[in-house]
């Protein structure tokens, strides 16, 4: 055999196995489904580096140990996430319930959250925010407890981040807490401690005998905590305010975080160092409510997205379209009960809990009975 031909026969040989483009791996590095649909994807993306001989069962090995690594992940979303073999290729198909949202997934080459996964809204954000504007903001998108996305995914809008940052902060201001803090201020009745040099050398000179300094402690809210509060808010609000075109759910939003701001009006606007939140976060003795608000103006102040709107990482969160459904169909029940002046029992609210008598009690293990879907009922009075 020739020279030549040899070399044509190698350069054939080598031509079959070839690296994975590094833009395909970046495309990948978040999948994209839709609810209630089955969505495939090409596991080639998981592929690093020179593939070996057999690129197909080095794939298959693969997306089986993808899956295995991320079935609690995935129990966050109600998704199943199968490998498939079709045409020679192997296929994961991603099978989404009734949640959507955004998790974090565990890469089986480096042990990583290295890649992310996206679960849309079949109607997308154009349908959804205006039904979630119209209940009253009964149910919104929550954060999930784990590792932050590796990549952003900017189709999702800001103003859905929007709504749990200002729902957060609103019930921090509610239950702001309240402590002794050092106040000098110049009055006319004296109160604590005289600053008797200072009026000496600086008052009586001016003739101002009745400008006392004084040094008092007061009863007073956390005003550096409010500082920070008014930054996020302030931060948020221009982002709305880039959005009004989205309808008139952002319009809404916006007078919401208006009204926010005049609760914090007094303090100036004030970025909390990366010290601050750690002390913040240490408290023993904090409560819930606080600790999420915290969290909502450490999102604010780093520019996190859900999934989100900063470019290097998103926050990985879920929301139950059944309970978006319920919520849609006790707004429209609210308005039925208005006019014929009945009651409505709402089981988002655990309202609509029937208990069960049995008799003789040992033949049902059940003691209540709780509808798990459109549970909203409306009795007349």
């Amino acid at each position: 055999m020739s020279a030549v031909a040899k070399k044509g026969r190698r350069s054939r040989r080598h031509e079959r196995y070839f690296p994975l483009d590094p833009t395909i791996q970046l495309e990948h590095r978040c999948l994209e489904a839709k609810d209630s649909t089955v969505t495939r994807v090409f596991a080639r993306f998981l592929l690093r580096g020179q593939p070996s001989r057999d690129p197909s069962s080095q794939i298959a090995r693969l997306a089986d140990q993808l899956v295995d690594l991320n079935q609690n992940a995935c129990r966050q979303l109600d998704l199943v996430v199968e490998p498939h073999y079709r045409n020679s290729t192997i296929q994961l198909d991603i099978y989404a319930g009734t949640r959507i949202g955004a998790i974090s997934l565990i890469s089986p080459t480096s042990g990583r959250h290295d890649y992310g996964l996206v679960v849309r809204p079949r109607f997308d954000w154009p349908g959804i925010g205006p039904i979630l504007g119209a209940t009253g903001w009964r149910v919104i998108p929550a954060p999930l407890s784990m590792p932050l996305l590796p990549r952003s995914e900017r189709r999702v809008p800001p103003w859905v981040l929007s709504t749990i940052v200002l729902f957060r902060l609103k019930g921090l201001l509610d239950q702001l807490e309240r402590r002794f803090e050092i106040i000098k201020e110049e009055r006319s009745s004296p109160r604590g401690s005289i600053d008797w040099s200072r009026y000496l050398h600086h008052q009586m000179s001016r003739a101002r005998f009745l400008e006392v300094p004084c040094r008092f402690p007061a009863l007073q809210k956390d005003r550096d905590l409010q500082a920070a509060i008014r930054f996020a808010l302030e931060k948020q609000l221009r982002s709305l305010e880039s959005q009004r075109l989205a309808g008139s759910f952002v319009r809404d939003l916006i007078e919401m975080c208006r009204d926010l701001v005049d609760q914090v009006r007094d303090v100036s606007p004030r970025e909390p160092l990366p010290t601050t939140f750690q002390v913040w976060q240490r408290g023993t003795l904090r409560t819930d409510i606080f600790r999420r608000g915290v969290e909502a103006i450490e999102w604010t102040a780093e520019e996190r997205g859900l999934a989100g709107t900063s470019d290097l990482q998103g926050l990985p969160w879920g929301m139950s379209m059944e309970q978006f459904f319920e919520a849609w169909v006790e707004t429209l029940m609210s308005r039925v009960v208005r006019r014929i002046g009945g009651e409505l029992r709402c089981g988002r609210e655990h309202q609509t809990i029937v208990p069960l008598n049995w008799d003789p009690p040992y033949l049902g293990p059940r003691r209540h009975s709780f509808p798990t879907s459109s549970s909203s009922a409306a009795t007349p009075r």
